[in-house]
């Protein structure tokens, strides 16, 4: 038996969750498929999934082999990508973490200029804000905005995010406009942003030249954890955020959005590009995080209006 095969076969069942869309994804006959996933049960003596009609379901000995058999995969498609010398012949799959608003704007719509540069590599792309466990997850690196928490991992700068304080047209009519940050502590609304790795509600925060920086925690309805939810909360009327310009660019010039306390600014936040340390970087995961970090650069998230 080809121990391998029948690995990679399992992989893609579990993940496709039946037989017919694994066999095309791994271009061979349905029948292949169903031999190697029977080789592979006879030889670890157990049952990895359960059959019926209508679905594929995964056994506990299975789930646990699923892990152990995507980690094993993985590691010997870096090791092959790693003796290759060429960008261009950078090849596997690549596991990639950030939150839904940098995946929506700025990276899943250039991808298609990714994928002609290498169109061997494969992206399975985690869209959210959760803590990651990169090693049991098969984790390759991840886009995070802020200083890291965990200070084990390796953080490449790569951009910065200009921020901007704004309420909705909605909730100015009801609450009136603040002249000063401190206007928003004593009589306003604001939403909330909670960090996931911290579990911590981010302050806004204010500077401006010759009077002190500020932090601001005010009376809040909501706090969400998706940048993505943040804004739709600030468009509904529920309260005063600061959000990232490249999101809301659009809003501010229609009067959707209306930019608060302009004499102020926050300082913009640093994108950092993630991966634990112990994970060789292949090649793979180098020619992916050089191009991230010119996309970024292009994008000049970092420009106020």
């Amino acid at each position: 038996m080809d121990q391998l095969s029948a690995m990679r076969a399992f992989i893609r069942v579990v993940e496709t969750g039946n037989f017919s869309r694994a066999a095309e994804a791994l271009r061979m006959p349905k029948a292949t498929v169903s031999t190697l996933i029977q080789g592979l049960e006879s030889h670890l003596q157990t049952k990895l999934l359960n059959r019926t009609t209508r679905r594929v379901m995964v056994t506990t000995d299975g789930a646990l082999y699923y892990e152990r058999a995507v980690q094993i995969v993985s590691e010997l498609e870096e090791l092959d990508s790693s003796l290759s010398t060429s960008h261009g012949l950078a090849s596997g799959r690549l596991r990639v973490e950030m939150a839904g608003a940098f995946a929506d704007w700025i990276v899943i719509p250039a991808l298609c200029d990714f994928y002609q540069k290498y169109p061997d590599i494969r992206i399975d792309l985690g869209v959210g804000d959760r803590t990651v466990d990169y090693l049991a997850e098969n984790v390759d690196c991840a886009l995070r905005g802020g200083t890291p928490a965990d200070q084990s991992l390796i953080a490449r700068r790569v951009a910065e995010v200009a921020l901007i304080t704004c309420a909705s047209p909605l909730y100015l009519e009801r609450f009136g406009v603040p002249q000063h940050p401190r206007d928003i502590e004593k009589d306003h609304y604001c939403v909330n942003y909670l960090r996931a790795e911290t579990n911590r509600i981010l302050p806004l925060e204010f500077r401006k030249d010759g009077e002190s920086e500020l932090e601001i925690d005010g009376r809040y309805i909501v706090s969400v954890n998706d940048a993505r939810s943040y804004m739709t909360a600030v468009r509904a009327g529920l309260g005063i955020a600061q959000l990232p310009l490249f999101m809301i660019g659009d809003a501010l010039e229609t009067g959707e959005l209306v930019q608060l306390c302009p004499d102020w600014n926050r300082e913009p936040l640093p994108l950092y590009v993630v991966y634990p340390p112990t994970r060789h970087l292949s090649n793979k995961v180098r020619v992916f995080v050089d191009w991230l970090a010119k996309l970024l650069g292009d994008a000049k998230l970092d420009r106020l209006p």
